[in-house]
């Protein structure tokens, strides 16, 4: 008998065009709607080892001084008995004998405690900060950099991910999640959620129980509905171009951080140099 001869069909998917050099925008149904140049402000120098030392300038500035009561631990009426009872001749309370006041007791005041007074900051030159800025602008731009940082986006899109001006019309968290999902970024904020954990240590009895993973950072070029639609989404932040700086474009010093960016705050960091 003769062998049937089965013929085998490639199926070849096609490849999303894009221009090396330019950015794809899209709607809120995730469609590509039109192409854009890559604004100049995002082909600086890429330094990672600036950027993280602007990172921890900004971090340590943001610090708030702290430390204990200058009294506290120290509000006894307390005398030492001296040497000769067999006992350490640390100070204790008026007519007992339980220790109190000195550094090595319980309840007793601390021996170098942290003051209010301290220098917490750093300083660092506004033309590093600025460079800084660009730089991590300019990791944003690069695919690789953004998948390292480890977010999920899809791989048709171009980063970052410019979409047309009616995004920061979107009112509703709702909205802001169906937008998100068409374009292509959603799975970025479920990383976030399932991310979330209780912090290990004393952080957690302080008002900052819960960690959670950096998402987007979504740009846009004023405040607006969108400001507060997105801000509810676990990890997202939302900013004007006007408040970016190296720590919110590359959490932790590490950048290439997911951007999400409206056409109109786009022109606005295409003004910027260093």
């Amino acid at each position: 008998m003769a062998e049937k001869k089965t013929k085998k069909i490639k199926t070849e998917k096609k490849a999303v065009e894009h221009t090396p050099g330019k950015l794809n925008v899209y709607d809120l149904k995730g469609e590509v709607s039109g192409e854009l140049d890559l604004p100049e402000s995002f082909k600086s120098e890429l330094r990672p080892d600036v950027i993280r030392r602007a990172v921890t300038a900004i971090e340590a500035n943001a610090r708030q001084p702290y430390a204990p009561s200058p009294t506290a631990g120290m509000r006894h009426s307390v005398e030492t008995w001296g040497k000769g009872r067999g006992v350490s001749r640390v100070q204790r309370l008026m007519g007992a004998s339980t220790a109190a006041q000195s550094p090595n007791n319980v309840g007793g005041r601390r021996a170098h405690p942290p003051k209010v007074e301290k220098d917490l900051g750093k300083k660092i030159n506004k033309k590093e900060l600025m460079f800084a800025k660009l730089s991590a602008l300019r990791a944003t731009s690069e695919p690789s950099l953004v998948k390292a940082r480890g977010h999920k986006f899809k791989e048709e899109l171009t980063v970052p991910v410019v979409v047309k001006d009616d995004f920061e019309s979107v009112k509703t968290t709702r909205d802001a999640v169906e937008a998100l999902s068409s374009i292509g970024v959603y799975d970025d904020v479920e990383r976030a959620i399932n991310g979330k954990n209780i912090r290990a240590g004393r952080g957690k009895m302080r008002g900052r129980r819960y960690r959670i993973p950096r998402s987007l950072l979504i740009v846009v070029s004023k405040e607006c509905g969108a400001s507060k639609s997105f801000r509810n989404l676990p990890g997202v932040d939302v900013a004007t171009p006007t408040a970016l700086n190296a720590s919110l474009l590359a959490p932790g010093g590490a950048p290439g951080r997911l951007m999400l960016i409206s056409e109109g705050a786009l022109q606005t960091l295409g003004g910027w140099k260093r």
